[in-house]
């Protein structure tokens, strides 16, 4: 078997901070020894999570069985997923940086089903997916990820499963919106709609975009790790999954 060597862009902090997670871990539950050392059992999951390879492919790099790896990295990513602020963390975080407004946002994570499995189909994106909730700041950097749920799920009845319209209003901050969000009620501003708009409407949808814009650029930088790009596991894990890389992110851009 061949093997040759690949650039990965990730950082020392990010991969001694993964390190750091998974030796607590590992003291807590008695497990002294493995396979993989700290440091190697992190960029095992750093790779799968920033590559998207099968974990067959994964496993051989590193040297372990692919029931090994699997358990290895469900481990890191649990241990993340728990790691990021709360909703209610995000936005009081929002609010001490004076933030004049959030940007909410839904985005479907592609997943491996087949037709027959209406419940994950999203007619507005014509695929096969899971629904997450992104809240974000002004300049994109992501504040929170919600859950999971099928992609049949309407973006505006997502945000009150979770709670977002009701934690906005308590928070006293404004959300922008696109019109998928229209009667999220007055915490969440979204352009006008119809044909034959008011020249004053117009130029008010033209400020929104350029407002909202810069914030939707959140779910483009969570995607840019591919396994995102189409999940192959469970699809249940999926805003498990978005959590662990939401905090990762946060830690690079901190």
């Amino acid at each position: 078997m061949l093997f040759y060597r690949a650039a990965l862009p990730l950082s020392h902090q990010t991969l001694s901070y993964l390190s750091g997670l998974i030796r607590r871990h590992r003291t807590t539950i008695g497990s002294p020894w493995r396979r993989l050392n700290l440091g190697r059992q992190a960029l095992l999951v750093l790779v799968h999570l920033r590559k998207g390879e099968i974990l067959a492919e994964v496993a051989s790099g590193s040297g372990v069985g692919t029931a090994t790896a699997w358990r290895y990295i469900r481990e890191a990513i649990t241990l993340l997923a728990r790691r990021p602020p709360s909703l209610n963390q995000a936005l009081r975080a929002a609010r001490r940086a004076r933030h004049a407004f959030v940007v909410l946002d839904g985005t479907l994570i592609p997943i491996d089903r087949v037709a027959a499995d209406r419940p994950y189909y999203s007619g507005k994106n014509r695929m096969h997916g899971m629904h997450i909730q992104v809240i974000s700041a002004p300049d994109g950097t992501p504040l929170r990820t919600s859950g999971s749920l099928p992609g049949s799920v309407h973006d505006l009845t997502a945000a009150r499963i979770w709670g977002i319209i009701r934690r906005l209003e308590a928070a006293d901050l404004i959300a922008l919106a696109d019109k998928a969000y229209v009667d999220a009620g007055q915490r969440v501003l979204v352009p006008y709609k119809g044909r034959g708009k008011l020249a004053s409407q117009k130029n008010a949808n033209s400020a929104h975009a350029k407002l909202r814009g810069p914030g939707e650029r959140a779910n483009a930088q969570l995607k840019n790790r591919r396994i995102l790009r189409k999940l192959r596991c469970c699809p249940l894990r999926a805003g498990q999954l978005v959590k662990a890389i939401l905090v990762l992110q946060l830690r690079e851009a901190g």
